[in-house]
Formats: C-alpha cells, structure tokens, sequence
C-alpha cells in the first residue's frame, strides 16, 4: 500500500509504489509538503526528503538528489525535484535535464515562499537582507550558530554576517513561537527585524504550475 513513513523530522521516505509521484525534497520542506498534501488531499504524491543540513553545503546536493533519483525512479511513474537551485550553482539544473525532471522555480526557497515577483521586489529593494523561513527559524542554533561553528568561534559572527543590514522573516504559519526564534535569531546577529506573511501559497502554487497540472 502506498504512503509516508516517517523516519524523523529530516528524513521521510516513501513505500515503494508501483504509479504515483515522488517528490524528493530538501528536508527543510518537510513539514509544508505534508501540510500541503493533506490540504490538497494529494494522495498519489509521495515525498523522500534529504537532510536538510545540506542547506550549509550546497556543493553535495546534486550528488545527494542523483543516489535519490537513482533509487526511486523504479518505483514511481514521476519524479520531481523539491529543491530550487539553492546555491548549487546550476548543479540541480544540469541534473535535472540530464534525467528531464522538473524543479521548484527561483534560487532559493525564499523565492517560491513569497512568491518570485514579490521576492525578487523585496530583494532589490533591500539587498542586504538575511532571510528566514519557519523551518531556519526553528532550527537556527543548530543550522546556523552550531552549523557555521559560531558556538565555538564567535568572531566568525562578524566575518560572515557584516554585509547583512536586516533580518527578514518570511512565516508559512502564524505560530508565536517560531516568531520568537525569529526575533531571538535576529537580536543574536545585531540586526533589525521585520516580518512577512507568506503561508503555504507561493509553494502551493509552484507545485500545481510545475507537477500538478501535468498529470491532471
């Protein structure tokens, strides 16, 4: 029987399924496509998330997504890649030609979250931002200041974050909490916070616009 099982918050795993759709998404994402999939009532979706620690080495994605590729494509009629470009540097672009799938659109999750004209408005108009989604602000200590070793070595702090004039949190979920991480990330970097309100809609609709309306 086809489904989900959920091996932990950075790793889930389809069942093998003779048809259906896998999507093979960064971890970071996890907690959104499942949100989405039930929304949707998307049962013939599946979802294979890799470690979202990957978010820091960027360079390992590809590598990471083709052993993925490799081990689903058997199982499942489609496949499609969770992840933006994500500072591969058009690795995840060359991968997916090379195997004729298909991506989420824009650089970076930031992008598909906000939606691509609004970000890229909000980008230009304040280059020097640092951004934040639900999942970075939860995990900010380990993604960020255990991540880059600032626990350890905290004049990096200043050498990797001079450039940042302010922090941006873009919120999928209306959730007092993680709005509290956000502030608290944004305090520890010495940089002004603001907020922005995107729900699921921007991943939503780039998921309909790319996978759905192909196998409607």
């Amino acid at each position: 029987m086809c489904g989900w099982l959920q091996k932990s918050e950075r790793l889930l795993v389809a069942e093998p399924c003779a048809t259906g759709i896998a999507i093979i998404a960064c971890g970071a994402l996890a907690k959104e496509l499942q949100a989405l999939r039930r929304l949707n009532n998307w049962q013939h979706i599946h979802l294979s998330c890799l470690d979202a620690e990957l978010h820091n080495h960027p360079e390992k994605i590809a590598d990471k997504l083709r052993s993925r590729i490799d081990q689903l494509r058997p199982q499942y009629a489609q496949l499609f890649v969770g992840y933006a470009d994500c500072g591969s540097g058009g690795a995840i672009d060359a991968l997916c030609e090379e195997y004729g799938l298909a991506r989420l659109p824009g650089a970076h999750c930031y992008a598909f979250f906000a939606g691509e004209a609004q970000f890229s408005a909000m980008a230009e108009a304040e280059p020097g931002t640092f951004y934040l989604t639900d999942f970075l602000a939860r995990h900010f200590e380990r993604l960020i200041i255990r991540g880059y070793r600032l626990d350890k070595h905290p004049e990096l702090k200043e050498m990797l974050f001079a450039n940042y004039t302010k922090l941006t949190y873009l919120a999928q979920t209306e959730d007092i909490d993680v709005l509290d991480k956000a502030q608290s990330a944004a305090a520890y970097l010495g940089l002004p916070f603001s907020s922005h309100y995107t729900g699921y809609s921007g991943l939503e609709s780039a998921l309909k616009n790319k996978l759905i309306a192909k196998v409607g």
